[in-house]
């Protein structure tokens, strides 16, 4: 099963970033979730969303 949200810390590893960037990165996609009227998860995004905003990015793989 993927998972559902990913991690600040996912985020750092995947993108290659700072600790504080991918906080950063995290919570500007949470603020654009927030004013669309989802609740959100400070240090976690949906992990859907943060693809789509990354285009061309895969992550994980279903274990089907």
């Amino acid at each position: 099963m993927r998972a559902q949200f990913i991690t600040a810390e996912e985020v750092q590893q995947i993108l290659k970033v700072s600790r504080s960037k991918s906080y950063q990165i995290v919570r500007d996609l949470n603020k654009e979730l927030k004013s669309m009227g989802y609740h959100t998860i400070a240090g976690k995004c949906p992990t859907q969303f943060f693809q789509q905003k990354f285009y061309g990015l895969e992550i994980g793989g279903d274990d089907n």
